[in-house]
């Protein structure tokens, strides 16, 4: 059983796991200045590599906060996590675009 290891719990069974999707994707501010076209790109759009891909996971069976992470899509293995509001490790960065939307 492939194993995630909590920031905050340690490590924990993947079942206690859930993916929250791309991490660092910044909600817009002025909303209402958005066209239609520009909330569907924020709302839909997301990027689906193939390798290593920054998202967000939550603990929902354990303390239930939300981290980032580094996951490999291919292998499913996870490369770094941290908590959210703390930089990227620098094995994140040195691999991927950790942070804004593009």
């Amino acid at each position: 059983m492939l194993q995630v290891n909590c920031p905050w719990c340690g490590l924990r069974a993947e079942t206690e796991f859930t993916c929250g999707g791309e991490g660092g994707i910044v909600r817009p501010t002025a909303t209402e200045a958005m066209t239609d076209a520009q909330w569907g790109d924020y709302v839909f759009m997301r990027r689906n590599p193939k390798g290593l891909h920054h998202e967000q996971w939550r603990h929902s069976s354990g303390c239930g906060r939300w981290f980032n992470a580094l996951r490999d899509t291919v292998s499913y293995r996870f490369e770094a996590v941290w908590k959210i509001g703390e930089p990227a490790p620098a094995a994140a960065t040195a691999h991927v675009h950790v942070g804004g939307a593009q």
